[in-house]
């Protein structure tokens, strides 16, 4: 029996999406099937490039019409930036293998610093680029200082005709060896400071453009390469000075969102497979489900993943309803970052503990999805970052709400454009949220989340009463416990928020919320063990463990839904 909350190809239909994208969603489901589960395997483990999986889309126009913000699709009624049937392909890549994710979210990095440009001749070219099935590249990265843009040695010698000449590398690169272009980011040799900084267009297939290597041994081509002397015109600038600057952070805030929903389609596919193999294999004359063991972290597994896409599916809402006085999507897109991936790997090693052997056979998609799952958290400059980006958003979110009008649910088919328009990058601590207690009171009688609300509650005691002093504030090990704390009482909001709008099982959401029970009293004690925490943080760490509320007969109910996973979907051969 298929499983609403899930995405199963058998029964998939994106009804409540318009007809040209059902029609592309479905034909993408529909490519991946048809290649079966044999030929998607060879061609992960021979790292062939996607250039099958490429010709495809630029049949279909996939990207072109996913991709192409309405301002510059020209006549094409379905080309838009739509942040919830992008997050719907997210899932669907993600589903079938990262590759084929990687190649579609490098893209979408790429054109970031395009589409937030006036430049109309890159832009049109782009669009051009992408009707021709292109790919695009993301040139930030660099092998000495990573994703650190202060320090970038991409520098541009100005021509003395207007123009530059850029050198230097670009490392990390997605998509490097076959982008038609690749946004760089650099600096001017001739001016200091921010105002030295340049994004323009380059193109991959340009002779002073040198690939030097793949870095990962795998079909995602994530790139080394240089640049030497590149002609850069003024017809190939983006942005110069600040806007530069601005246009790196906020072409991350739009394209490292996809890590959210592309772990949620591993996640997926891999949870088929590790209860089918459960339910099926016979340990000591009964079937391995039949443990408890076993029946507690499948179930856990299964309420981690539908917290993932609660989470998910609400924050596409505050991202495409965001504006200049309403920024909260800054603070979910690092969540979705760091929280939703790291809960996929939970979810993996859950269902691993389970399957055991069975995870490392190469005729499973499980053995990808336990490899490929390990790399969604570390693609965005590690967790650690994503904490402390986190933590500058507590102080307004958890004591000091302000009063907007609700979100509503966002399946429009409606164009992002505001998400090509963020303005600076800057002012995060100065960002009001809503009321999160709303959430959490709507379902007061649910026994945790009445549990999970004490301990939010304790939080904000803890935040008045016992907070790091100005030393404690420099121990980034001690802060990022604290973000975890914090991370949990967002992460509960929009599941909260999502639940009711979609009338979520009240079981399923108990089961859920007992398992944040359990991981809050977690981080609480390891709190309570930080070298610096002081006798009064670690006297509160203590009293905010708690226990989930058991019951039994809900956690059977639960489990019901997760054997009925078992044979629910099998990839054809």
């Amino acid at each position: 029996m298929a499983d609403p909350l899930l995405f199963n190809p058998r029964t998939y239909d994106p009804a409540h999406f318009d007809p040209e994208t059902r029609r592309l969603l479905r034909a993408t489901v529909d490519w991946f099937e048809d290649r079966g589960k044999r030929r998607l395997i060879e061609d992960y483990r021979s790292r062939a490039w996607l250039s099958e999986f490429l010709a495809f889309s630029a049949k279909e126009g996939l990207f072109a019409t996913f991709l192409t913000p309405a301002s510059a699709g020209g006549e094409a009624q379905d080309k838009r930036w739509d942040t919830a049937r992008i997050a719907a392909l997210n899932e669907i890549f993600g589903f079938y293998g990262l590759d084929y994710w990687y190649a579609w979210q490098v893209t979408i990095l790429g054109l970031g610093p395009i589409w937030q440009s006036d430049n109309e001749t890159v832009r049109a070219r782009a669009a051009e680029l992408l009707d021709q099935g292109e790919v695009f590249a993301f040139g930030l990265s660099e092998k000495s200082h990573g994703a650190d843009i202060y320090s970038t040695d991409m520098l541009l010698e100005p021509d003395g005709n207007g123009g530059f000449r850029a050198s230097g590398s670009k490392y990390y690169i997605g998509n490097g060896n076959a982008a038609g272009l690749v946004s760089v980011f650099g600096r001017r040799t001739d001016i200091e400071g921010p105002e030295g900084y340049v994004f323009f267009a380059a193109d991959s297939r340009h002779p002073d453009y040198h690939l030097v290597k793949n870095v990962v041994d795998s079909s995602k081509y994530v790139s080394e390469f240089r640049l030497d002397n590149y002609p850069v015109g003024a017809d190939d600038i983006l942005h110069t000075g600040s806007a530069a600057f601005d246009a790196a952070l906020n072409t991350v805030n739009v394209g490292k969102f996809n890590l959210c929903t592309g772990a949620i389609g591993i996640c997926e596919h891999a949870m088929y497979e590790a209860v089918t193999h459960a339910q099926n294999r016979i340990l000591y004359g009964r079937p391995v489900t039949a443990f408890p063991h076993v029946r507690r972290e499948l179930t856990d597994a299964y309420v981690r993943l539908v917290g993932m896409k609660l989470f998910s599916d609400r924050a596409v809402d505050y991202f495409r309803s965001a504006g200049p006085d309403d920024r909260r999507y800054l603070l979910f897109n690092p969540m979705t970052k760091m929280k939703v991936t790291t809960e996929g790997e939970k979810v993996i090693d859950l269902m691993w503990d389970v399957i055991a052997a069975k995870g490392f056979e190469k005729d499973t998609y499980f053995s990808q999805a336990a490899t490929e799952i390990r790399g969604l958290p570390k693609l965005e400059g590690t967790v650690h970052v994503n904490l402390a980006l986190i933590l500058k958003f507590m102080g307004n979110h958890l004591l000091n709400p302000a009063e907007y009008e609700p979100v509503p649910t966002r399946l429009d088919a409606a164009d992002d454009a505001f998400l090509f328009r963020q303005g600076p990058a800057r002012g995060l601590s100065g960002i009001r949220f809503h009321d999160w207690r709303a959430a959490y009171d709507a379902y007061a009688a649910v026994p945790n989340v009445a549990r999970l609300r004490e301990q939010a509650d304790a939080l904000c005691e803890f935040i008045t009463t016992a907070a790091p002093d100005k030393e404690q504030s420099r121990d980034l090990d001690l802060l990022l416990a604290i973000g975890q704390l914090f991370a949990l009482v967002v992460h509960g909001q929009l599941i909260l928020e999502q639940a009711r709008l979609t009338g979520l099982d009240e079981e399923v959401l108990d089961e859920l919320c007992a398992v944040l029970v359990r991981d809050f009293s977690a981080h609480a004690v390891e709190l309570h063990g930080k070298d610096s925490a002081t006798p009064e943080q670690q006297d509160w760490a203590l009293g905010a463990v708690r226990r989930p509320v058991v019951d039994e007969a809900r956690s059977a109910r639960v489990w019901e839904r997760v054997a009925a996973l078992a044979g629910a979907y099998e990839m054809a051969p």
